[in-house]
């Protein structure tokens, strides 16, 4: 088996669980990025198989489509600003996004530097929702969830929420969802978040904050929405993403 920079795989050693792209080789060692999980890895060739991609998968098979019935009423969804460290991932929101009706507006900035740029693109763009996020990790040989110095992003994920939070301190007229794989979920609900990753340290999906935000952006304001239904559309539930009841943020009107 020869593999270069570019093919799919996944790993032997991980039961094949995660697809993987290869954007790198160097000294025998592959560097992997997920193509649907929010994660990087690296592994030796022996450990790696070549992925056939089906023409038959869905995007997010966790995923429900929402429905609005546009005979009669006109609807104007919650704006969404999306701000990832990953443009790949962020180019996959986005399409995401589309395919819903949402209007939202993407922003790739590495991660570090989020919380310097996000009031002002608040105040530029005044969305209702905002999502935080890119990439993180939680270094388990550390054996200690609760310090932030822990984590690969957790902290600047945070100090980007207090940002947020600082500009516009009501949970109802700024939903913020903030975090990425293995995220400190606590500290990103005490900085203000409304949703955050991740309470169990596991892995998200790429389209997993764009899926809550959706869901948020498109039912009607003054319907609260069924918490653990919405975490349900996500990949791995209320073990990836966490967060607080809430209302929905469109408005309906009449006549269309």
């Amino acid at each position: 088996m020869t593999l270069k920079r570019g093919d799919l795989v996944t790993r032997i050693s991980y039961n094949h669980d995660t697809v993987f792209k290869i954007v790198n080789i160097k000294n025998d060692i592959y560097y992997l990025k997920g193509i649907e999980v929010r994660l990087y890895a690296d592994a030796l060739e022996e450990d790696l198989q070549e992925y056939i991609e089906s023409d038959t998968e869905s995007e997010n098979a966790s995923d429900e489509e929402i429905n609005l019935d546009r005979s009669e009423y006109f609807y104007l969804p919650a704006k969404i600003l999306h701000i990832d460290g990953d443009k790949d991932y962020l180019a996959k929101c986005l399409d995401y996004y589309k395919k819903k009706g949402v209007l939202a507006i993407g922003k790739k900035i590495s991660e570090e530097n989020i919380s310097q740029n996000i009031t002002s693109l608040i105040m530029e763009y005044k969305p209702d929702i905002i999502i935080i996020t890119g990439h993180d990790a939680y270094y388990r040989k550390k054996n200690n969830p609760s310090d932030l110095k822990n984590y690969r992003n957790s902290a600047n994920f945070v100090k980007a929420v207090q940002a947020a939070r600082k500009y516009e301190k009501s949970h109802e007229k700024l939903v913020i969802i903030a975090g990425a794989c293995q995220s400190n979920f606590e500290e990103l609900i005490r900085a203000g978040a409304n949703f955050a990753s991740s309470p169990k340290r596991v892995n998200i999906h790429a389209l997993d904050p764009a899926i809550i935000a959706t869901t948020i952006a498109l039912t009607e304001r003054g319907h609260e929405i069924n918490l653990l239904d919405l975490l349900d559309k996500t990949k791995y539930g209320h073990d990836g993403i966490g967060g607080i009841k809430m209302n929905g943020l469109m408005y309906v009107g009449y006549p269309r």
